[in-house]
């Protein structure tokens, strides 16, 4: 297991309601534990600050109803969100095409991309029926849980 495995599996529990994992191989063993430890920290004395008269200037500024913009059209769309960190791939190897495009329709269960974690590759299904209006991250990019990853516009 290489330092960048175990910092993904550190970033995996970091993130999930797991407080133990333990790994055992042939010559590697690995033990990580989330809240094993209460951590102290010593903060320093508070230090005396001076008051300073502040001048205040009138600023013009304009209503609030005047700043909220309309809600935009798009706003019918959904972001279909990583499950897991991991590293994202668009196809299922470099020969073959992609498995969805900008402008495609999905069916929900529809296979849209892999998320390779941990030496694994998990397929990514699609949880809801539309249209891809974009896809939010590069190939082969690393992704963080519920980072997301396309918006589409539902059915």
């Amino acid at each position: 297991m290489d330092l960048k495995e175990i910092q993904t599996l550190i970033k995996f529990i970091s993130s999930s309601k797991v407080d133990e994992v333990a790994i055992e191989q042939k010559d590697f063993k690995i033990r990580i534990k989330r809240n094993a430890q209460t951590v102290t920290a010593t903060v320093p004395k508070p230090v005396a600050i001076q008051e300073v008269p502040v001048v205040q200037q009138a600023v013009a500024t304009p209503a609030v109803k005047d700043t909220v913009a309309p809600a935009p059209e798009d706003s019918k769309t959904e972001e279909i969100k990583s499950p897991m960190i991991g590293t994202f791939y668009r196809k299922s190897s470099p020969d073959k095409p992609v498995f969805v495009e900008v402008g495609d329709v999905i069916e929900k269960g529809q296979v849209i991309c892999i998320i390779e974690a941990m030496k694994l590759f998990n397929e990514i299904e699609s949880e809801v029926s539309g249209k891809i209006v974009k896809v939010l991250v590069d190939d082969s990019q690393p992704v963080e849980y519920g980072q997301p990853l396309f918006i589409i516009e539902p059915k």
